[in-house]
């Protein structure tokens, strides 16, 4: 399969009163998945990192996907420039959509709905549900308080050693990519 013909799934806050820097990284991450002629999907939404990660992507002439709940789309909160739209009954058909059109998952910055969407899909991953790369995306040191609860569960044995990382951490948006693309076949 051609990279063309993959997408690199983004999850990321919707809040327009995040810190410009997180914002920058968002933009920088649809811009790098354009620019490897990758699609990008997120939950397509019209504010925060999910809209600067889709601005991104349009800016560098790529593709982008939303994938948003039928009441999402009545409250008007998709992206005005998404590429496609997709409307599904709920949010768990949302995710499972999502994890199916992706490669690999890159998790910017968030907020609860983020947080859930990372854990569910490491989860899937442990249980073989989801075989692509999980990059987290540390910008500014946003998700160490994470990291170290994963190192506690994994001292501690409430997770089985893993031969292969669940999911990887990027300190770049240039990183978050190259980690997605470079375990592609």
């Amino acid at each position: 399969m051609e990279l063309q013909d993959k997408a690199i799934c983004v999850y990321g806050a919707s809040r327009d009163s995040v810190a410009d820097r997180f914002k920058q990284d968002a933009f920088a991450v649809g811009e790098l998945v354009a620019r490897q002629g990758m699609a990008l999907v997120s939950g397509g939404g019209r504010g925060g990192l999910m809209a600067s990660a889709i601005n991104g992507a349009l800016s560098a002439g790529g593709k982008t996907i939303g994938v948003l709940p039928e009441f999402m789309v009545e409250k008007g909160w998709q992206h005005e420039g998404l590429t496609q739209m997709i409307t599904c009954p709920d949010m768990h058909t949302r995710k499972r959509t999502m994890a199916q059109m992706s490669a690999g998952v890159i998790a910017l910055p968030g907020g609860v709905g983020t947080l859930e969407e990372l854990l569910e899909i490491i989860t899937w991953r442990q249980l073989h549900l989801y075989s692509g790369t999980v990059v987290i995306l540390n910008t500014d040191g946003f998700y160490d308080p994470l990291l170290e609860m994963f190192a506690k569960i994994k001292a501690l044995k409430f997770m089985r050693p893993s031969r292969n990382s669940l999911w990887m951490v990027a300190d770049s948006p240039e990183a978050a990519v190259e980690g997605v693309i470079s375990h592609l076949g």
